[in-house]
């Protein structure tokens, strides 16, 4: 058993800087908030919706200009849209009968830095770990 110290994320100095999965483990209110990000980016639809979002021209995008790429009902793809601006990906706002919805950069841009490992810093030799725990 190594006597190597855990350092949570959120606590101590690992918070300092931008840490990610890979650099320590998350506490227990981190995991809960990034499980409701990743719940609503594991459907499909949203994946999709999230898609046509974050790539249109211009940043913005009408619900008229979603709803007919979907074999799906209006009142569907509101609810999808509503999963993902509670999961703090998108944001709308109303334009007399229209609802137009953006990308929050933020939170992509979050869970890239959670996903991804310090620069130059090479992966771990699962072969040597693997040896010393024999």
């Amino acid at each position: 058993m190594s006597n190597q110290e855990l350092v949570v994320l959120g606590q101590g100095d690992a918070a300092a800087c931008c840490p990610g999965l890979l650099t320590a483990p998350l506490d227990e209110d981190q995991a809960t908030e990034l499980a409701k990000v990743f719940k609503a980016l594991g459907d499909p639809v949203r994946l999709r919706l999230l898609s046509m979002i974050a790539s249109r021209a211009g940043g913005e995008v009408c619900v008229c200009d979603l709803t007919p790429a979907f074999d799906l009902s209006q009142p569907t793809i509101s609810h999808h849209l509503k999963l993902l601006r509670q999961a703090g990906l998108i944001d709308c706002e109303r334009r007399g009968t229209w609802v137009y919805y953006w990308l929050v950069p933020e939170m992509t841009d979050r869970l890239a830095s959670v996903l991804s490992r310090p620069a130059g810093e090479p992966l771990p030799d699962r072969a040597a770990t693997a040896g010393a725990a024999s």
